[in-house]
């Protein structure tokens, strides 16, 4: 059984994986924004694992990274 640290640390590393590929392709937390459909706050929020996220979230930032949503986890 999953507990809420689990959680968290699921959300920690996708964070992580979002920004080391936002990072790769060159583009600021403003422009992955704008890419996407989403606010630039939301997407900090995102990369530093302070909020979770619902699913309908991964192909809008796979699209702004120009990745298949599978290279986000």
């Amino acid at each position: 059984m999953r507990n809420r640290e689990d959680d968290r640390a699921f959300v920690r590393s996708f964070g992580a994986k979002v920004r080391h590929l936002r990072e790769q392709a060159g583009l600021s937390q403003e422009a992955l924004a704008e890419r996407a459909g989403l606010h630039r706050a939301e997407v900090g929020f995102l990369e530093r694992g302070e909020r979770e996220f619902g699913v309908s979230v991964v192909p809008r930032l796979a699209a702004g990274l120009s990745v298949a949503p599978g290279q986000l986890f």
